[in-house]
């Protein structure tokens, strides 16, 4: 499986959890587990930010900073119906990424 990041914003609070499962059926790549009495993080490393679980967790047991690296331009691009190559995104990557050069911030870095 991809892993995006050895480290990452995603922090999951255990003692807020009621269960709900909501972030298991939301998150793309299978970061969240059922467990017994809360679910489980079976794997952060696989977390791409995008905030799916932090959004659908009503007793807010999840927290992550959606809209950072990659990710955010991936998931803008495919809203906005446009390529991440186009160099419409600069969310601080390097020259030739999908993010393109740091100085130039257009729209969808501003969303954020």
């Amino acid at each position: 499986m991809f892993d995006s990041y050895e480290k990452n914003t995603l922090q999951f609070h255990k003692d807020r959890c009621i269960n709900c499962k909501r972030c298991t059926q939301v998150c793309p790549h299978g970061v969240f587990e059922e467990g017994a009495v809360h679910v489980e993080l079976a794997r952060p490393a696989a977390c791409m930010e995008c905030g799916a679980c932090a959004l659908n967790c009503p007793v807010q047991a999840i927290e992550v900073q959606s809209g950072v690296g990659c990710a955010w331009a991936m998931i803008s691009a495919a809203l906005r119906g446009k390529d991440i190559d186009s160099g419409e995104c600069s969310c601080g990557g390097d020259e030739g990424t999908c993010c393109g050069a740091q100085e130039e911030k257009t729209s969808c870095c501003e969303d954020k």
